[in-house]
C-alpha cells in the first residue's frame, strides 16, 4: 500500500493516550459485561469473551477490573439492555468508514452519528453501504522475532489460516472469525503466542488521502471513537505523509 503501514491505519484506535485510557476501559468493560451475560462468563465456552478481554489486557486494563467486568455480566447485574449495531458511511475523499456501536439507546445513538458525519464533512449510508468492500476477519498478530516465516505459514495454514502477512516487524495472521481458537493454538504450540487478536473488519481495497483529506478523515474518526456508544471505527484510508 504505497510504503505505508496499512495495519496502523486500520488500527489507529489502538495508539490511545493515557488521557483516554479512562474512556477506552470503560469501552471494553462494557463489552465484556455484554459478552459474559450472553454466553457466561467461562472464557473457554465463550470466545467473544475471551476476544473482548483480550482487547481490554491490550488497552492495559487492570486484571481486577477484568474480573469485575465478568462477573457483573455473568450476574445478571449490569442493569441495562444494551443492542450491537454497526453503522456506515464515507467521509472526505471517498473513504469508507464502518462504526461499531454498543448501545441501550438506538435512537440516541442513531442521532449521535449522523450528526458526527454531518459535522466532519461525511456521510451516513445506509446499512450494506460500505460493508461489502471489507471482510470480517480474524487477525492476530505475532511478533516477527520469535518465529520465522516458513515454520509460521506451515502451521498456521493447516490450522485454518487464510493469509500470513508482515508489517512493522510483526506477524498477521488472518483467518475466518471461526478458526481464531484453532489458529491461536497452533500458535501457542510453537511458542509464538499472539500479542494481540481481535475480530475486526479488514478493507479489501483502500484509499490514499492527501493530507488535508487526512485531516478531515482523522477529525471524524476521532469524533467517532469519542462516543461513549461507538466500540471500534474502521476505515479503507491511507494517510499519506
Amino acid at each position: 500500500m504505497a510504503g505505508h503501514s496499512a495495519w496502523k491505519n486500520i488500527k489507529r484506535r489502538k495508539a490511545v493516550v493515557d488521557a483516554k485510557r479512562g474512556k477506552v476501559w470503560s469501552k471494553v468493560g462494557r463489552a465484556i459485561s455484554v459478552a459474559a451475560r450472553a454466553g457466561g462468563g467461562d472464557v473457554r465456552f465463550n470466545s467473544t469473551l475471551r476476544l473482548a478481554i483480550e482487547e481490554a489486557k491490550a488497552a492495559n486494563m487492570p486484571r481486577d477490573t477484568i474480573e469485575k467486568a465478568v462477573k457483573k455480566g455473568a450476574g445478571g447485574l449490569d442493569g441495562e439492555t444494551f443492542h450491537t449495531i454497526r453503522y456506515e458511511g464515507y467521509g472526505a475523499g471517498g473513504v469508507a468508514v464502518i462504526v461499531e456501536c454498543l448501545t441501550s439507546n438506538l435512537n440516541r445513538t442513531a442521532g449521535d452519528i449522523r450528526v458526527i458525519f454531518d459535522k466532519n464533512g461525511g456521510n451516513l449510508g445506509v446499512p450494506g453501504s460500505v460493508a461489502f468492500g471489507f471482510q470480517l476477519l480474524g487477525v492476530l498478530t505475532v511478533d516477527a522475532t520469535l518465529i520465522e516465516e516458513e515454520r509460521l505459514m506451515d502451521a498456521v495454514l493447516s490450522a485454518g489460516a487464510d493469509d500470513v502477512t508482515n508489517d512493522d516487524g510483526a506477524w498477521h495472521v488472518t483467518c475466518i472469525p471461526g478458526n481464531i481458537a484453532a489458529v491461536n493454538e497452533a500458535l501457542e504450540l510453537l511458542k509464538a503466542a499472539p500479542s494481540e487478536t481481535q475480530v475486526m473488519w479488514v478493507p479489501s481495497t483502500t484509499v490514499e488521502v492527501s493530507p488535508e483529506r487526512g485531516v478531515q478523515v482523522t477529525r471524524l474518526i476521532e469524533a467517532l471513537e469519542e462516543n461513549d456508544d461507538v466500540q471500534k471505527v474502521y476505515a479503507n484510508a491511507v494517510f499519506l505523509d
